[in-house]
């Protein structure tokens, strides 16, 4: 047998074993490039676009219809399980609530690239963005525990200080005014809590797809949601009245309208989410 010649592959001398000269592995591929960041603090769109956000998110539940309802049906067992848990369960559900929808978010960009929405997308905010998200959920429920006890102060001021004077008896007639009682109780309620809380889902609106999809951080998401929604109020106020409606009609069938409007307002936030911090697409 005839020895490798110095300086050959394998043979003495090399500087490089036999099975490196033969490596065929092809180089990595370049990182994609970055997209378009988000216009900060949105834009103002027009008014009508707040019927356009239902009628777009319409359009991307046709496309994988099955999908979305499984995708649905699974974000609200889960969030009706930890509701049924006491106290603790409420907490963990406004935890994991952004990290959920972050992953519906990502599905919908999915669904934008002409890609396939799976249920997958569900939890890919836990493997993508858990930590970002999971912060979110915590200042979500921060500012949202700080908003219940302002609400439940002025509740108690008000509308628990008229109840003391009916139980004390320092109503003048508590059998004439008791009805009127619990109307003006129930109407100051209802304007405090929509008062508090209206502020608080413009901040979370956006928030989520901010997180997931653009790497902003948690707190300065929060804040470029608001000021986004603020923006466009009056496209909102259409978007909610058409909801509204549209949320009537789906209750009626026993519900089961939820299936499709469920699917429709999630996908509807991700195009108003494009539409508002994102220049229109055009073609």
């Amino acid at each position: 047998m005839v020895p490798p010649e110095p300086g050959s592959p394998g043979g003495f001398g090399s500087t490089s074993p036999t099975w490196a000269s033969t490596s065929t592995s092809p180089p990595l591929p370049p990182p994609p490039p970055p997209g378009p960041k988000p216009i900060p603090g949105g834009r103002t769109v027009a008014l009508g676009r707040g019927i356009s956000w239902l009628g777009e998110g319409w359009a991307m539940f046709k496309e994988a219809p099955g999908s979305w309802v499984a995708c649905f049906l699974i974000f609200m067992i889960i969030m009706i399980v930890l509701a049924i848990i006491p106290v603790l369960g409420n907490i963990a559900g406004a935890l994991i609530s952004p990290l959920l929808i972050g992953g519906m978010m990502a599905g919908c960009r999915a669904l934008e690239r002409n890609d396939e929405l799976e249920v997958s997308h569900l939890f890919s905010g836990f493997q993508e963005k858990g930590g970002p998200l999971f912060i979110l959920g915590l200042l979500e429920f921060a500012i949202s525990l700080v908003v219940m006890l302002i609400a439940a102060a002025i509740i108690f001021i008000t509308v628990g200080a008229m109840f003391l004077g009916l139980l004390t008896g320092k109503a003048p007639d508590p059998s004439l005014t008791l009805d009127m009682q619990y109307i003006v109780s129930a109407l100051i309620v209802l304007l405090v809590l929509v008062a508090l809380f209206i502020p608080v889902t413009m901040a979370v609106w956006f928030a989520p797809a901010l997180v997931m999809l653009d790497d902003v951080e948690p707190w300065v998401a929060l804040k470029s949601s608001f000021f986004a929604c603020l923006k466009n109020v009056g496209a909102f106020l259409l978007y909610g009245i058409v909801w509204i409606v549209l949320g009537i009609i789906a209750t009626i069938p026993l519900g089961l309208g939820w299936l499709v409007l469920g699917p429709v307002t999630i996908a509807s936030v991700y195009t108003a989410y494009r539409d508002i911090y994102f220049e229109r697409r055009t073609g």
